[in-house]
């Protein structure tokens, strides 16, 4: 942190670009063997023996975020991991990061250094390089820009287009929790409006506001795949929902498939949340969005290696394409898999 003046709260319009640069990244360090230039030129240099991976996101106040009950620290930190995800979802390993952070004249240099504090911490626990970025000003509230970059195993990457006939659908951890994190914040900040005085009692849903406020990429499960000898025929990660994510899969792949819903795993924190809300936890599950689990597809022959695991469950099958997208219900009827999250529209 820069040593406090006066006042605790330093303007960012007050210092220029470049040092405002060096400031937020002087903590950092490169540990990547292929990070060969990082900040502090023109541009950074990357070496790989392999294919290299990328991907980009943007992050946009009051349209991604809402800073009324997200900190700072948190919003760094998540914009990193959904970011980490993508790649993790190739099977690549991340090796680093360029943030791009617009922010208008309401935001103190206090408050970046919030910012970045979460950047270097997921930057530290993904074991990634922060090798560049850019600082600008906003009209209006924060724009935050990621790009991840990453290397494909020998093997090659992982594509949403290889799911086959008989594969097996598989998912990581459990589904609906963050979207169900989100509707209770969104509830108590409401609430809040209403009576500022009434302090918010969260302890109840502790598991599922950590869930969207500090998501995990499941970098674990690509280490996990590997031990296992385990490669997924197709993989994505759980960024929109479920259905629409699995709906890709069966798209890309020209195949579909039926999903069971008593086999889609969920926390009872999440089932609980539901009744209280009066949400059936299968709808949210499907359609919620940012779980940032791993869903994928893998050949029946590695059943064996997989079925003891808890950190994996088995929620389906792919069928010919002929035979549809189906949820199979808890009555054993069925009815078209339809996507209603972010994930709906084609892209």
């Amino acid at each position: 942190m820069i040593e406090q003046k006066k006042s605790s709260h330093t303007k960012i319009d007050s210092i220029g670009e470049f040092t405002l640069i060096n400031h937020l990244t002087k903590n950092f360090s490169s540990k990547q063997k292929s990070t060969i230039v990082g900040i502090g030129d023109d541009a950074a240099v990357l070496n790989f023996n392999g294919n290299a991976v990328v991907t980009t996101d943007m992050l946009i106040e009051g349209v991604h975020f809402d800073l009324s009950y997200m900190p700072l620290k948190h919003l760094g930190y998540k914009s990193i991991v959904v970011n980490l995800s993508d790649l993790y979802a190739m099977g690549a390993n991340a090796s680093q990061v360029l943030v791009s952070i617009a922010a208008s004249n309401r935001f103190t240099l206090e408050a970046l250094d919030e910012l970045y504090q979460g950047i270097k911490l997921a930057c530290e626990n993904y074991g990634v390089d922060l090798v560049g970025g850019d600082t600008t000003s906003s009209v209006k509230g924060m724009q935050i820009s990621v790009t991840a970059i990453g290397a494909t195993p020998k093997s090659g990457p992982i594509l949403r287009k290889g799911a086959k006939e008989n594969d097996l659908i598989v998912v990581s951890g459990d589904i609906g929790s963050a979207f169900m994190g989100l509707k209770v914040l969104e509830r108590e900040k409401e609430v809040f409006k209403v009576n500022p005085k009434n302090q918010p009692d969260l302890e109840k849903y502790t598991y599922i506001i950590e869930r969207q406020l500090k998501p995990e990429a499941r970098k674990d499960i690509i280490k996990l795949l590997s031990e296992l000898n385990v490669v997924p025929t197709s993989m994505i990660d759980i960024s929109d929902g479920l259905s629409s994510e699995l709906l890709h899969i069966c798209k890309n792949s020209e195949v579909g498939c039926d999903l069971y819903e008593n086999k889609i795993p969920l926390d009872p924190q999440l089932i609980s949340v539901c009744e209280e809300f009066k949400l059936d936890s299968t709808t949210i599950a499907l359609n919620g969005g940012e779980d940032y689990e791993l869903l994928m597809t893998i050949s029946q022959k590695d059943f064996p290696k997989i079925k003891a695991n808890p950190s994996l469950t088995v929620i389906g099958y792919i069928k010919d394409k002929n035979s549809g997208c189906n949820l199979v219900l808890r009555d054993n009827s069925s009815v078209a898999l339809k996507a209603r999250g972010w994930g709906s529209k084609e892209d």
